[in-house]
C-alpha cells in the first residue's frame, strides 16, 4: 500500500478500511479521491470475504469538502465511471445512493473536521463514530448553495426537521459532543481510541450472521419510505427467506448445544 496515494485501501479479517490520504489538503475531495472511494466501495461490495467497511481520513481532518480548485475548474463535476443505466443516481447523490445500496455495513470513523460534501460522505454511512476532536458543519448555505449530496435527506431523519434546518441555515461549526447530543453521530470516543473503537465495532458486526446483517440494513432503509403495514410485510418476507438459511439453522443448533455459533453467510 503506497502512502503517497490519495486513497489507501486495505482488507483484513473481513473488514475493508478506506482511508482518505490527502492530509495536506485536509482530505478535500479531488476527482482521484472521489473515484477511489467509489471504486473501493464497489470492490468491497463484490468481495464475499468482506463483511464490514470503514471509511476514515488521514491527518487532522475527516474530509473538508470538495477540492475548491478542482471544483472551480469543473473537474469535480466528473462523476465516477459506471454503466450508463446507473448514472442518474450518481448525478443525484455522489455517495448516498451507492452507500445505501451497498448491502454491507459502512462505518465512518470521523477523525477530524467534516465540512459540506465531507459531512454528506459521513451521513451516507450507516454508523458514525467520532473523535472527541472532530467538528462538523453543513456549510452550503453560507456559500450560497443548497445541500444536494444527501444531507437534506439524512439530517431531518436524524435530527428532526427543526434542528436540521437550524444546522443547515446557520452553517455553525458543531462540536463532537453537541453532534452526539443532536444525533448527528452515533457515538464519540477519545481521539486516540477512534481506530480501535471502529475496528471493535466492525469485528463485532463481522462475527454476526452475514445474511441477517445485510437483510436488516435492507429492512431499515426500505422501511423509511413505507407505512407500518408495508414495513411489516417487507420484514416478514425477509424473515421467511432467512428461516431457510444455514446461518439460521446454525444459530438455533448452537443455542441448543450451548456453544458459540459459526456462521458462513449461507
Amino acid at each position: 500500500m503506497d502512502d503517497n496515494q490519495e486513497l489507501l485501501y486495505k482488507k483484513e479479517n473481513g473488514i475493508a478500511v478506506i482511508t482518505m490520504n490527502r492530509p495536506d489538503k485536509r482530505n478535500a475531495l479531488s476527482p482521484g479521491l472521489f473515484q477511489g472511494i467509489f471504486n473501493s466501495i464497489e470492490d468491497a461490495t463484490s468481495d464475499d470475504e468482506i463483511k464490514v467497511i470503514i471509511i476514515t481520513g488521514k491527518g487532522e481532518a475527516f474530509c473538508s469538502g470538495a477540492d475548491v480548485k478542482s471544483m472551480a475548474a469543473g473537474d469535480l463535476q466528473r462523476r465516477p465511471e459506471r454503466p450508463p443505466e446507473q448514472m442518474e443516481n450518481t448525478r443525484r447523490a455522489p455517495f448516498a445512493q451507492q452507500f445505501m445500496e451497498c448491502p454491507k455495513p459502512i462505518i465512518a470513523a470521523m477523525n477530524g473536521v467534516a465540512v459540506g460534501v465531507g459531512l454528506d460522505l459521513a451521513l451516507s454511512c450507516d454508523i458514525r463514530i467520532a473523535s472527541d476532536k472532530a467538528r462538523f458543519t453543513v456549510g452550503y448555505v453560507r456559500r450560497g448553495m443548497v445541500p444536494a449530496a444527501g444531507s437534506a435527506w439524512f439530517l431531518p431523519r436524524l435530527l428532526g426537521v427543526d434542528k436540521a434546518l437550524k444546522v443547515i441555515w446557520s452553517s455553525e461549526m458543531i462540536s463532537a459532543e453537541e453532534a452526539e447530543q443532536l444525533g448527528l453521530v452515533t457515538m464519540v470516543v477519545p481521539h486516540d481510541e477512534l481506530e480501535n473503537a471502529a475496528l471493535d465495532l466492525a469485528e463485532q458486526i463481522a462475527k454476526a450472521p452475514t445474511l441477517a446483517v445485510q437483510a436488516a440494513k435492507r429492512a431499515v432503509y426500505e422501511s423509511l419510505n413505507l407505512d407500518l403495514d408495508k414495513s411489516l410485510e417487507l420484514t416478514m418476507r425477509i424473515r421467511q427467506g432467512l428461516l431457510g438459511t444455514q446461518d439460521f439453522h446454525e444459530s438455533a443448533t448452537a443455542f441448543v448445544e450451548k456453544r458459540e455459533p459459526t456462521f458462513k453467510g449461507e
